[in-house]
């Protein structure tokens, strides 16, 4: 790779403070507060990871947020005397603070967090379909140029976005296909993705029900949907993440958008069917707080299996 010119490089710097300059004008970082609130970025960003990762301690958050662990501890102590975050010794090791949200912290959390998705919502409805692609597109491969040069030779772009009339008929071929490979599942198990898909095109409320799909490199890879089951309950269906995507948390990633969104409209319960051989999916509700409610043997898709209700209280 050849250097670049003296000339090359000062445009190139040039573009760049350019475009900082329109990107901080843009979001609004030079406001006052973090989207009208008393938080700053950094406040901001400490309270999604705090409520994104649900256990974390302070040294992870330095480590991974690449913050002075001195200024870290001076703003977590002011958020602490907030009332808004907590720190809890580790049932695992006595010597560890975890941190949590107190019930304050999760609502100025649902605050910036609503905030946020309306502010990039208003920016988005600005462009067509083809221009939101185009605009991800170049937001990836930003992103993908500045990491650093290990990080690049893995693909790791996933984006989640609502799902689209096409993506539809792609759950449901990948659903037949993958579960009859994996699983041996038959027809009957099609049938069944097929009426889930029927329900949800005959008219689901887009305030309360959604379908989202992971991208993963600009394709598909992943989906989950979550419909109203009635008395104030949310139904997570139709989680499935394709063998070359698995491993990237995406599947995790999914269910936890589901919870954010049933709590945004205000459902007390999630509530989901699944079977016990279908471990990794088990394994991610687990970790999202689901509680096992009911277990029932039966033979559906021409398969002994064991059904499992999961629920999780909101």
């Amino acid at each position: 790779m050849s250097e670049p010119s003296a000339a090359s490089r000062n445009h190139a710097l040039a573009g760049v403070r350019r475009f900082n300059r329109f990107y901080t004008r843009q979001i609004g970082l030079l406001r006052d507060g973090l989207l009208g609130t008393p938080f700053s970025l950094t406040e901001g960003r400490v309270l999604y990871e705090i409520a994104e990762r649900r256990t974390t301690t302070a040294a992870e958050l330095a480590t991974d947020l690449e913050i002075d662990p001195g200024y870290l501890s001076r703003l977590l102590r002011g958020l602490r005397a907030s009332d808004i975050v907590v720190r809890e010794r580790s049932p695992m090791d006595r010597r560890q603070g975890i941190l949590a949200l107190t019930d304050r912290g999760r609502d100025s959390f649902t605050v910036l967090d609503q905030r946020s998705q309306a502010e990039i919502g208003a920016m988005l409805d600005q462009l067509d379909d083809d221009e939101q692609r185009r605009l991800l597109a170049a937001m990836a491969t930003i992103e993908m140029l500045l990491a650093p040069a290990d990080a690049r030779t893995a693909p790791r772009t996933v984006i989640l976005r609502p799902h689209r009339s096409e993506d539809l008929g792609w759950i449901l071929a990948r659903h037949a296909a993958l579960y009859a490979k994996e699983y041996g599942w038959e027809s009957q198990f099609k049938s069944l993705v097929a009426g889930i898909i029927a329900d949800f095109l005959r008219g689901h409320d887009p305030e309360r029900e959604g379908c989202w799909i992971a991208e993963h490199d600009g394709e598909p890879a992943g989906s989950v949907m979550l419909v109203n089951a009635g008395d104030g309950v949310a139904r997570l269906r139709l989680l499935l993440v394709e063998p070359r995507a698995r491993g990237l948390g995406i599947g995790a990633r999914l269910v936890e958008h589901c919870v954010r969104f049933a709590r945004d409209a205000g459902y007390r319960k999630i509530t989901l069917w699944t079977q016990s051989v279908l471990v990794a999916a088990r394994t991610i509700y687990q970790r999202t707080g689901f509680v096992l409610a009911e277990q029932n043997p039966h033979r559906s898709f021409g398969i002994d299996l064991v059904g499992e209700t999961w629920e999780l209280e909101l």
